[in-house]
């Protein structure tokens, strides 16, 4: 993978909340497996599930560990079902190389269980989609109170070439294996990119500076600390200015902290808690993921 291509792979992914690493650290990385993860099955058809749906602050930083609970100092949910977020995503001196687009599908159940069902969509644009056509569709099905992940999906189209990867979250050994999806391993409260995007809207950064997870990206599992570093900021995007808290991610894999990559996320201080603006800062270019528009 050539750095423009892993530039535009990294963007994509970036609107994903963590998927940047599985570009920026595997090139290739396709058709590995995780060293978190343990595949009982090796189908990768889609499942079909039941449908219905550090701190720049005086005080000290509150600090809440990973594990499978509800998001710290806030029970209300911000985001709702039918949400959509589209975002631009500019790299070094290059504008609105990707299109990205979240969505908040719906709540449903999902094998029992309540679940959001959250997707993205990458799509490069013109001049760069001529060297580098891409068109990703992730899927995320995840815990209504944790946004803990219960199955992850990537369809990726690159360059002609259609990969697909449906993995099921499993925590134990005694969990029944699902027809048509891959199982996979990871420890409890994992959450994957989309997962955590939402997750981190859920938490009252007013009550609690920092929080981390566990967050398996489809091939390898990181420990992620975001942490705030203050409110107030005056971010202006094309969807308009907003007044927004800013937080700082960390990303550790095997114990080790990944300095060559830094990502700071700015969230609006409106109920929703809109994730308004991504920044990267990457050893070899800066990427800029703004919002466009929302509904």
């Amino acid at each position: 993978m050539t750095k423009l291509s892993a530039m535009t792979a990294i963007v994509a992914a970036l609107a994903c909340m963590g998927g940047a690493l599985y570009w920026t650290y595997g090139p290739n990385s396709s058709a590995r497996v995780s060293k978190a993860s343990q595949a009982v099955s090796g189908s990768v058809k889609p499942a079909t599930p039941d449908k219905t749906s550090f701190v720049a602050s005086p005080a000290p930083s509150n600090v809440t560990a990973p594990g499978e609970r509800p998001a710290p100092g806030d029970a209300a949910t911000p985001f709702r079902a039918g949400e959509v977020l589209e975002f631009a995503a500019d790299v070094a001196k290059l504008s609105n190389v990707a299109n990205l687009r979240l969505e908040i599908v719906e709540r449903r159940s999902f094998f029992g269980k309540n679940a959001w069902h959250l997707q993205a969509f990458a799509r490069t644009e013109n001049p760069l989609r001529m060297m580098f056509e891409l068109d990703d569709q992730f899927d995320s099905y995840s815990d209504v109170a944790t946004l803990s992940s219960l199955q992850y999906e990537m369809h990726l189209n690159e360059r002609g070439q259609k990969q697909e990867s449906i993995q099921r979250m499993s925590t134990t050994d005694t969990e029944p294996a699902v027809p048509n999806a891959i199982q996979t391993r990871v420890l409890p409260g994992t959450r994957d990119p989309l997962g955590l995007m939402q997750y981190l809207r859920m938490v009252d950064w007013q009550k609690v500076h920092e929080v981390r997870s566990p967050v398996y990206d489809g091939h390898e599992l990181y420990d992620v600390r975001a942490a705030y570093v203050g409110t107030g900021e005056s971010i202006a995007v094309p969807a308009g200015t907003f007044s927004a808290s800013k937080i700082d991610l960390r990303v550790f894999h095997d114990g080790v902290e990944m300095k060559d990559a830094r990502v700071t996320l700015y969230l609006a201080g409106n109920a929703a808690r809109t994730p308004v603006l991504l920044e990267a800062v990457m050893p070899f270019a800066t990427a800029r993921v703004a919002l466009v528009k929302m509904k």
